[in-house]
């Protein structure tokens, strides 16, 4: 009995030093400090913007405004920095925080998911928007892939914070944007994807 368990405790092992340690780690967005403006549109061009700004450890934050709804996007995007357009169909802000879900292995700490709040703005009452939990894969510098893996309601929803951080940890690193059809827990508000 006791040769059988060596291997089974060893294999353990393995499998504990090959899984990574997950924690979060907070930065703030303030897109009028922490932001630089690569385009806008001109006088009578409507109301667009695309900013960059400060992430965690040199991975960015991408914001692309229009119409008074935003679209991000959370690290390194193509080298022409486009990214895919992803938001919600009603006028939109980001929350001045992210938190950002981050593996560490030995020395290395890599942020693989974010969780973002969003206000979304509320039809029937503009005092009462509706909170949701954005989250998303980070693009990594090899990779450039990022996108929205799932959307939690937050409003009236105790357990929000709980749900969002469990799906960026099971879903985000494995998560293909394009493909896999993002996830939504509770009655959130319209969402769309529209590829460049």
């Amino acid at each position: 009995m006791r040769a059988l368990l060596i291997p089974l405790a060893l294999a353990g092992l393995c499998q504990a030093a090959q899984a990574g340690d997950i924690s979060s780690v907070y930065t703030d967005l303030d897109c009028k400090q922490d932001c630089v403006t690569h385009a806008q549109a001109e006088e009578g061009d409507g109301d667009w913007a695309s900013l960059a700004c400060s992430g965690y450890r040199g991975y960015p934050v991408l914001v692309a405004y229009d119409d008074a709804r935003e679209s991000l996007f959370y690290g390194f995007p193509s080298s022409d920095m486009t990214s895919v357009w992803e938001s919600f169909s009603s006028f939109n802000s980001a929350g001045p925080k992210v938190e950002w879900r981050i593996e560490t292995k030995g020395d290395v700490a890599v942020p693989f998911a974010v969780i973002h709040r969003r206000s979304i703005s509320n039809p029937y009452d503009d005092n009462k928007p509706t909170e949701v939990l954005l989250v998303a894969k980070v693009a990594q510098p090899d990779s450039h892939e990022g996108c929205t893996v799932g959307l939690v309601l937050a409003t009236g929803n105790p357990d929000a914070n709980d749900q969002a951080r469990k799906l960026a940890d099971d879903k985000a690193r494995s998560f293909a944007c394009g493909t896999d059809r993002h996830v939504v827990i509770g009655k959130t508000p319209d969402f769309g994807r529209v590829d460049n």
